[in-house]
């Protein structure tokens, strides 16, 4: 089924649409398809178009520029080669001149009052462009069809673009401006234009642009250009920075003539192409040299600016360290403050030391981790919790301990658990009335 737009396409066009989806890369087929409508389906002009727009030159469906071309046509240096009609030969030549003289500056006065007073009533519809492209493929398409398609290649293009690339690429362009009612110009380019010697030397030495005065865009330049009479050529290139008219060819001219006036002009201005390639070499090698040198002060800037955050996250490390070193030592000092006060809390919680000739007392010998021993006595009713306080609160015993009997070797719980909330008495442990007990140091581990 027919995607919607597409249904009253025919088969030559449907072909074309999908050649320029793939040619140009354009995803919308309609817009493919309003591009080409605008071509009058002329695929090529439509892919240069869309080419020319993607080197940043303006679509010619744009509003074309109000302000005039930019071509200096007042060169001192300008060379003009004009081709004056033969002189009618013998008696009967000179006899139909002067019969036909009268009528024709009578036809030839009166059309021209007859243009004049008609520019009064309306305007002429040529000096309204809406439609450059148009223009340069209807001229080319009647050209072909009236003499063939043996010719230069022309620039499917808008004069402006043509100026463009003739500037950009350092080429010479060559202009035509095509006379519809000139009597010399179906001679002109069937015997010279067409030839395949000038066909030749055009494509290979030049850009070549040409166009209808009848048309809007042709008659446009026809009006910056002013020419004389036709078959009008005009050569045209980039001098001293502006793209300069060298060279204007006017009349019938033949085609060997044509290749020697078009080679006389471009070698007597080739070395202005010349010293513009060289200095553009010097700009961009230039700019090239500028680039390198940013480059190089980026490339710097950028390692200065690595070994700066370096440096900054290296005194941020610094700074982070020895803040938490800071904040471990406060940390430290809380904990044995606190450890401090728990002793002493506990050793003031410390039940009296019974005295030596109590019967329930007990002698316990405590050997210290550090070889110390320390003595003290407890009752036999007492919980092991009160031994454990008891060394708990001493300065010399470790943080966290265990108390270790022999005979057999066993740990006492001394702390509560949830198996056993309240530790058994000294009696319930099995301590003797004299007994040595040793205080492992568990604070390691």
């Amino acid at each position: 089924m027919a995607a919607p737009g597409e249904q009253d396409l025919s088969q030559e066009q449907t072909e074309k649409l999908l050649q320029f989806q793939d040619l140009t890369g354009i995803e919308s087929m309609d817009q493919c398809r309003h591009t080409l409508e605008q071509h009058n389906w002329n695929i090529e002009a439509a892919v240069q178009d869309r080419l020319n727009e993607q080197e940043g030159v303006p679509s010619v469906f744009n509003p074309p520029p109000t302000r005039p071309l930019q071509v200096n046509t007042a060169d001192q240096r300008l060379y003009s080669y004009v081709v004056s009609r033969p002189q009618p030969r013998g008696l009967l030549g000179w006899g139909y001149y002067l019969i036909m003289l009268p009528f024709r500056f009578t036809y030839y006065t009166l059309l021209d009052i007859f243009r004049f007073a008609l520019r009064f009533l309306r305007p002429d519809p040529r000096s309204r462009v809406t439609d450059p492209i148009g223009d340069i493929v209807s001229f080319i398409q009647l050209f072909e069809e009236k003499y063939g398609r043996g010719h230069p290649v022309f620039y499917q293009g808008t004069y402006s673009q043509a100026l463009n690339d003739a500037k950009r690429e350092l080429r010479f362009l060559l202009v035509y401006l095509h006379g519809d009612d000139h009597q010399d110009s179906d001679e002109f380019c069937r015997n010279t234009l067409c030839r395949p010697e000038v066909i030749h030397f055009i494509n290979s030495r030049m850009l070549f642009w040409a166009c209808s005065t009848n048309k809007p865009e042709g008659y446009r330049v026809s009006q910056a250009l002013r020419e004389n009479t036709y078959p009008f050529l005009t050569m045209i290139m980039l001098k001293d920075r502006r793209m300069t008219v060298v060279g204007r060819l006017e009349g019938l001219i033949q085609a060997e003539d044509l290749i020697n006036q078009l080679t006389f002009i471009m070698d007597s201005n080739q070395t202005y192409l010349v010293s513009e390639r060289l200095e553009r070499e010097e700009r961009n090698q230039t700019q090239v040299l500028r680039q390198q040198q940013d480059e190089a002060y980026l490339a710097s800037l950028r390692a200065d600016q690595e070994k700066d955050r370096k440096k900054r996250e290296k005194q941020e490390q610094k700074r982070l360290e020895e803040e938490a070193a800071h904040q471990q030592m406060l940390a430290e000092e809380r904990r044995w403050q606190n450890l401090q006060q728990e002793k002493v809390r506990r050793s003031e919680c410390l039940p009296p030391e019974p005295l030596p000739d109590e019967p329930d007392s007990v002698k316990i010998i405590f050997k210290m981790p550090n070889d110390s021993r320390v003595e003290r006595s407890f009752l036999f009713t007492q919980p092991l919790t009160v031994i454990y306080d008891f060394l708990f609160s001493l300065k010399e015993s470790p943080e966290k301990f265990q108390i270790v009997a022999n005979f057999p070797r066993r740990v006492l719980p001394c702390l509560p658990t949830e198996e056993r909330p309240n530790p058994p008495t000294l009696q319930e442990a099995g301590l003797a009335r004299s007994q040595v007990l040793f205080v492992q140091d568990l604070t390691e581990d």
